[in-house]
């Protein structure tokens, strides 16, 4: 079993970190988070920790009376789902790429969006009650932000984004097949992450030197925008689980043709990793923010994805307190995007992908499996916090 390899007592709580392979800038990030006053018991850091905007991603802080835009950031409720199929590896056909064309051609991918409306009409009315007369109407800047709010927010759902976020057909231990995808809570989930980011700091303006760093700017509860933003960003999570939903039935349909014939099994797992929920740890309830990091209670599965050319996993949960059951949310960089593709050319690219049926041009060079760190080496440093369910290798990966 790995434990804690490593505390920081810099802050006015000590940070707890899962890992030994973390950089400088990260550890002035923790410690700058633990100097604030509302942290509660300390702060953990899991073992895929990296360099941030705000706070250090794989960070899971726990805040009483306080909550901090810039610590969850502004890919609000970013996740995974994952769902089984019920054909194996054998009924696949041998040349992949109808099956990554087919998924590409049903979601869109990027800054792209569908057409027209896609989503359920029980989707659309379930978020349009909250964001239209609850947070628009009462910071109309949201809206100016979006330009065309209804249109973008309705019609991106069921799409995946840019960056980091992929969607892949994979293969466990079994040779089973699964689908996989990563993704958030896109345009509008950015806009409400950027506008109250903004208004933190503009709230604090007064007291922004006496912040450890200006982007760790927070709304205390009972202040004026406190409730808003609280409001406003579960509606960004619940957001991000029904676009991945609508991702998840979009993907399904299409691979109906390049596949045969197939079944869903019980196995559908969903989680964020970019999230705050209120949640008791140490005997106070809380505001959790997991800033790359899922939830990993007793006995509950999550997914931990590796790079695009490398394992994913399916995991339970062991509830382990001092992480505030909590685990890592991926393999994590070890460089940043700049740097990959200063080190890094197709070349690189298609021999670190070599087996995955995937796009190997120089526009997704950052996201070069060498740009990540090594996700065995993170699995075994968290071997307190999850047990590993399932082990996926991806054939096909779409990425934005």
């Amino acid at each position: 079993m790995m434990p804690i390899q490593m505390v920081l007592n810099k802050g006015k709580v000590p940070v707890k970190i899962y890992s030994e392979d973390v950089d400088s800038k990260s550890l002035d990030q923790l410690t700058n988070l633990a100097m604030l006053p509302f942290i509660h018991s300390h702060v953990a850091a899991m073992p895929d920790v990296h360099t941030g905007i705000g706070a250090t991603i794989g960070s899971v802080i726990p805040t009483k009376g306080a909550i901090i835009p810039a610590a969850i950031g502004v890919d609000i409720g970013c996740g995974m789902a994952a769902t089984r199929l019920s054909i194996t590896a054998n009924q696949l056909p041998d040349n992949l790429k109808r099956v990554r064309l087919a998924i590409e051609e049903a979601v869109p991918v990027g800054y792209a969006m569908h057409k027209s409306i896609q989503a359920k009409n029980s989707t659309i009315k379930a978020l349009d009650k909250v964001i239209e007369r609850q947070i628009i109407e009462k910071h109309p800047a949201i809206g100016k932000m979006m330009k065309n709010p209804y249109k973008r927010w309705t019609q991106q759902l069921g799409t995946l984004g840019g960056g980091n976020h992929f969607i892949e057909v994979c293969l466990d231990e079994n040779q089973a097949v699964w689908i996989m995808l990563h993704s958030g809570s896109r345009g509008i989930g950015n806009v409400i992450g950027r506008y109250f980011i903004s208004l933190a700091k503009k709230d604090m303006e007064q007291h922004l030197s006496q912040l450890p760093h200006r982007d760790l700017a927070y709304f205390t509860e009972g202040s004026q925008h406190f409730d808003d933003y609280v409001e406003a960003v579960h509606w960004a999570q619940e957001y991000a689980l029904f676009n991945r939903r609508e991702m998840m039935r979009f993907i399904i349909e299409a691979l109906r043709k390049p596949l045969p014939p197939f079944d869903i099994t019980k196995e559908a797992i969903t989680c964020h990793h970019n999230y705050v929920a209120i949640e008791n740890h140490f005997g106070e309830e809380v505001f959790l923010t997991r800033k790359g990091a899922i939830r990993a209670g007793e006995g509950e599965l999550g997914i931990i994805p590796g790079s695009m050319g490398a394992k994913s996993f399916i995991v339970r949960g062991k509830g382990n307190p001092e992480s505030f059951c909590s685990c890592s949310h991926g393999a994590g960089r070890k460089m940043s995007r700049t740097e990959a593709k200063r080190l890094f050319n197709q070349a690189d690219m298609e021999k670190q992908t070599e087996g995955v049926e995937c796009r190997k041009d120089n526009k997704v060079i950052d996201e070069i499996p060498g740009a990540y760190k090594s996700i065995d080496e993170v699995m075994a440093n968290q071997s307190d916090l999850v047990e590993i369910v399932h082990t996926l290798k991806q054939v096909v990966c779409v990425k934005g």
